[in-house]
Parts: C-alpha cells; sequence; structure tokens
C-alpha cells in the first residue's frame, strides 16, 4: 500500500495537460453527500493547478427529469454531464438501464481521457470500469472507496442488519444470515462478480487505512492503494481563540446528519444519564437535518427530542458554510457513530477550528482523532460511556484546554489535489 506523500514538493508542469473524467455517483449541486463534495471539490482543485483537462460526470436519480432518448444531460455548463438514473440492482452494483452504456461509450469516445476518476459506482455500475477500457484501452481507471458497499451489502456500512451491531468481517455464510432472502451462493456469486470489474481497476484511493485495510483483506491489491484524506476548502486556518465556555457550563456540540447510524440516540441517552444524575455542568446542542431518514426513525427522534431534558438543544438544519461560526459556540464537537466511518468530514472541520473532538473508539474516527491530543474516545454505541466521560471532562476542563496546544492540522484540498496528481501521472506512465 502506498503512502501519501504530503510533504513533497510540487513537479514542474506537465507540457500537455492530462485529460480526466471524474466520475460521482450524485451531482453535489443537487445533493449535500460528504462523497459527491468531496469529488467536486477535488475536480475543481485539480482544474486550478493547470495540469489537469477535467470533465465532471455525476448522477442525479428523482433529481432532475429523464427526457426520452436522452441520458445525459447538461443543466451546468458544457464540461459537466448530469445522468438523470435508471434501473440499478443495489446487490450487484450493476446497471440494468438498456440506454446508459450505448450513450456511456460515446461520451467516453468523445472525451477519449487519459484518467477517469470513480468517486463510488452507484447509479452507474461496476460494469462502467470495463467499458472504459474497452472503449478508451489506454485510459486508467481510479477508484476512491468512501465505505464498504462492495464488501458490505447492508448499505455499505458493516453492521448487522436489524440490531446494529459492528461486523467485522464477511463472508457468504455470515452475509447471508443478515439477509436470507439471499442464499449464501448469492453472495459467493456476488462477490465474484465484483472482483471481476474491480480487477479492471488502475489504482484505489482510500481517505483512511481502516478503510483500505478492510478492502485489502477482502481481495483488493495492496500495491494498487493509497491512501489520500478527503481535504476541503471550507477549512479555515486554525484559530487559538478561548474555549467557548472558559468556566462555567461544559457545552458540547453534534453536527451532521441526523440517524441511527450517526448516533445520535447514543446522545440522547448520555443526556437523559446526566439529568437523572442531576448533573447540570453540561449541555449538549445538536446540529442537523434528520429529513432524509426512514418515516420511523424520524418519528422515533422527534418522540425523543420532545421528551428529552433540558441539557439537549436541538437547533435543526444548518448550512455547511456557517459550521465554523457554530462550532465556535461548543467546547469539542462530538462524533458519536455506531458504524465503523470512514474519513468524517467533520472531524477535519472541528480539529480546523480548534475544537477537541470526542468520538467513538472505532473504524476512521479512532484513526483521525488521537486519544489526548486530538480529543477523547469513548466506547462505540454507549450512552453511559459518553455520559461517564463528559462528566469527567466537566470537572476537569484543564484536560479539554490543554489540547489546544495539541490538535493536529488538517489537510487542505490542494494537499489531496497535489497528492492525487502524483497518483495520476505515476499510473500514466504505466502505459
Amino acid at each position: 500500500m502506498k503512502k501519501n506523500q504530503k510533504n513533497a514538493q510540487p513537479q514542474a508542469k506537465s507540457r500537455t495537460p492530462l485529460k480526466v473524467l471524474m466520475v460521482s455517483h450524485m451531482d453535489p449541486r443537487l445533493s449535500n453527500g460528504g462523497a459527491e463534495i468531496a469529488a467536486f471539490q477535488l475536480y475543481n482543485q485539480l482544474l486550478d493547478t493547470g495540469d489537469v483537462d477535467g470533465w465532471f460526470l455525476s448522477a442525479a436519480p428523482n433529481k432532475i427529469e429523464r427526457k426520452d432518448g436522452v441520458v445525459f444531460a447538461q443543466p451546468f455548463d458544457d464540461r459537466s454531464y448530469v445522468y438523470a438514473g435508471g434501473a440499478f440492482n443495489h446487490f450487484l452494483h450493476g446497471n440494468t438501464d438498456a440506454m446508459f452504456f450505448e450513450h456511456a461509450r460515446e461520451l467516453l469516445a468523445d472525451i477519449n481521457p487519459d484518467i477517469v476518476h470513480f468517486h463510488h459506482y452507484t447509479n452507474f455500475g461496476v460494469e462502467m470500469f470495463k467499458l472504459v477500457k474497452d472503449v478508451c484501452p489506454k485510459a486508467k481507471v481510479i477508484l476512491t472507496l468512501h465505505e464498504f458497499l462492495a464488501i458490505c451489502n447492508h448499505f455499505g456500512q458493516m453492521v448487522k442488519r436489524g440490531n446494529f451491531m459492528l461486523c467485522n468481517k464477511s463472508g457468504a455464510r455470515e452475509c447471508a444470515k443478515c439477509f436470507p432472502e439471499h442464499s449464501p451462493q448469492d453472495f459467493f456469486l456476488r462477490k465474484a462478480y465484483l472482483m471481476r470489474y474491480f480487477g479492471e481497476v488502475d489504482h484505489f484511493i482510500s481517505p483512511s487505512h481502516f478503510l483500505a485495510e478492510r478492502y485489502i483483506e477482502w481481495g483488493v491489491d495492496r500495491e494498487k492503494m493509497s491512501v489520500i484524506e478527503n481535504g476541503s476548502p471550507h477549512i479555515e486556518p486554525r484559530r487559538d481563540d478561548e474555549p467557548a465556555s472558559a468556566s462555567g457550563v461544559l457545552r458540547v456540540g453534534f453536527f451532521g446528519q441526523i440517524s441511527k447510524l450517526k448516533g445520535v440516540n447514543v446522545i440522547l441517552d448520555a443526556a437523559e444519564i446526566l439529568a437523572n444524575d442531576e448533573d447540570t455542568s453540561i449541555r449538549i446542542d445538536i446540529h442537523g437535518d434528520y429529513s432524509s431518514q426512514p418515516p420511523d426513525l424520524q418519528a422515533e427522534f422527534l418522540a425523543r427530542i420532545k421528551d428529552a431534558p433540558g441539557n439537549i438543544n436541538y437547533f435543526g438544519p444548518y448550512d455547511n458554510s456557517r459550521v465554523s461560526q457554530l462550532m465556535a459556540t461548543v467546547d469539542a464537537v462530538l462524533v458519536p457513530s455506531i458504524w465503523w466511518e470512514n474519513s468524517p468530514l467533520v472531524i477535519q472541520e472541528a480539529l480546523a477550528r480548534g475544537r477537541p473532538v470526542i468520538c467513538s473508539d472505532i473504524g476512521g474516527m479512532k484513526e483521525k482523532v488521537r486519544p489526548g491530543l486530538d480529543g477523547f474516545h469513548f466506547q462505540a454505541g454507549s450512552g453511559l460511556a459518553l455520559a461517564n466521560l463528559l462528566k469527567e471532562l466537566a470537572e476537569n476542563r484543564n484536560r479539554l484546554d490543554s489540547l489546544r496546544s495539541t490538535i493536529s492540522t488538517p489537510p487542505t484540498i490542494s494537499e489531496t489535489a497535489f497528492q492525487t496528481g502524483e497518483i495520476y501521472n505515476l499510473i500514466s506512465a504505466e502505459r
């Protein structure tokens, strides 16, 4: 597995910019997910370097109207193509849209890219990896991994279906227990199908070592894997301002999607424990949107918020451009996800703001937050463990305050683009 070279010096610009087609499973101008935002930010930063001549291909199922006979629309500019979507097999991650491949073949032939860089394969299908090689034999295929979609049929999050217990390893029999509507043979064939098309990928990029190792264990060639974090242009320079509440109440905040997997119930459990102990030294602010969740989960969250103790404040959705301003109102940021996570952007945002992170002790969260330096870990899924940690920090405020001198500086999008460009140049030379 190749290491990212964060401190490497930029090389001289190539005479002819590489033609790069960036592919995202959703369009960030129509969807607010982290993966599509990361893809679009990287695309724009690469264009700014002058070393890349780029196009952006995204999908937007149910977001734009598909016209008869037209597969790709251009609602934004002449370098952006949007696939309205079609029939898709989420078990095999295969595209069953009868018109898609003919039009995709024409688009690839017209652009004739040197690099096709995929962020996800949902909505397009893994078969597109081979289509690139069929239409443009000299082109190189790069795939940035964002979660465990190929490994896990449960939304790629490696938690057990139903009880959300952590899953450590996939397997045909184990996966069939979660999904009894599929046999072990189905899962065996599913992996064979995915591996066949993953074989067309020239290089993989993972934003965390944890995610990379999971895929290597699953079957991806270690020599084809690099770890490059998703930087962000919205991260402000680190600020050494005063904590939100230098004395008195300890105020901690959650920022992000309101969902069971993101650990919102863990926060509410901890708040109830603190209230039952009559602890008035801690306040918890929740900033986020629940509207994308299934109706039953929305109802559960609203019921719990309605009956929540006074130490909880729910502020609703927020514009991500305000996240740094909102984080300035808290002493620490909570990241209590009950699944492994990969490289949550909220961690980078918190560290950039100089705010310690209190996170679950698993996956990419554990990797990104150094205990006692960037923040603290607690047992994943345990409201009691979170409550006890918050009480300890409230009683010993110097533990949080001392982190102001040790919190790490997260990567910028320019660093991510430089490291990605190095990969482009390396594999383009392997012709």
